[in-house]
């Protein structure tokens, strides 16, 4: 079968991802997956790293880069969404807070879904809203599983450390005590896609007063069972 499109650069582009699909790869490894010259497969591969299609590891092999998360997030938005609606208000009536999903878009992070609280002191978040990746608990969480480079640009003017970063990976949720804005707590926990990367962050926020100065201490349970149920629902909707 002829997998041409009669557009050469494209063709061989995506040849040079085809082979990355199998993991980390050597430049003479990739000459030899694609069948193209040495020259032509260096160029084309700086020129998706460019394009953050391609990355390099610590060991400076070649990876499949960043980007493609960011679209393949973007492609599921619609099963994220569809599935959120009954599980961010099941969160919501478990801790009392309004909750949201994220998803990171650039270099913000989105509101894709929310559940507010219907009465009384809240965080309002509306669908749609831009805030900065560079504070609060959702941010943390889709910032923590990066891959080395992406994370060390993220940290930097953060308000969060590689520290805190650490303890989010470690303990698979992430929280905030007036990172974005002063008076507000928050806990996010990671939604995953079908294939194991984290797409999102599912959160409740609300005034520190109600959540306390330890807000995982109360919460991080049921929001990382929210990040499961997520995480399950984008799973059945890929078989």
């Amino acid at each position: 079968m002829d997998n041409s499109s009669g557009v050469g650069v494209i063709d061989k582009a995506a040849h040079v991802l085809d082979a990355l699909e199998a993991g980390p790869t050597t430049l003479a490894q990739l000459v030899a997956a694609t069948g193209l010259a040495r020259p032509t497969v260096h160029r084309l591969a700086l020129a998706l790293i460019h394009h953050r299609l391609v990355s390099r590891d610590i060991q400076g092999r070649f990876v499949l880069g960043s980007r493609l998360v960011e679209l393949a997030s973007a492609a599921g938005e619609d099963r994220l969404i569809a599935s959120a609606g009954p599980i961010l208000m099941q969160l919501r009536d478990a801790t009392g807070e309004s909750s949201q999903i994220f998803r990171r878009q650039g270099e913000w992070r989105v509101c894709v879904a929310s559940a507010e609280r219907p009465i009384g002191l809240r965080d309002t978040i509306p669908v749609g809203t831009q805030l900065s990746m560079k504070a609060g608990s959702a941010a943390q969480v889709l910032l923590a599983w990066e891959d080395h480079d992406r994370l060390l640009e993220g940290l930097q003017a953060a308000r969060f450390t590689p520290t805190v970063l650490a303890g989010v990976r470690r303990r698979g949720w992430g929280q905030s005590l007036g990172e974005r804005e002063p008076g507000v707590a928050s806990v996010s926990a990671p939604v995953r896609g079908p294939s194991g990367r984290v797409i999102a962050a599912v959160s409740i926020s609300g005034p520190i007063e109600r959540l306390t100065r330890q807000p995982g201490r109360l919460h991080a349970e049921v929001v990382c069972n929210a990040g499961r149920l997520l995480t399950e629902a984008l799973r059945k909707t890929n078989d």
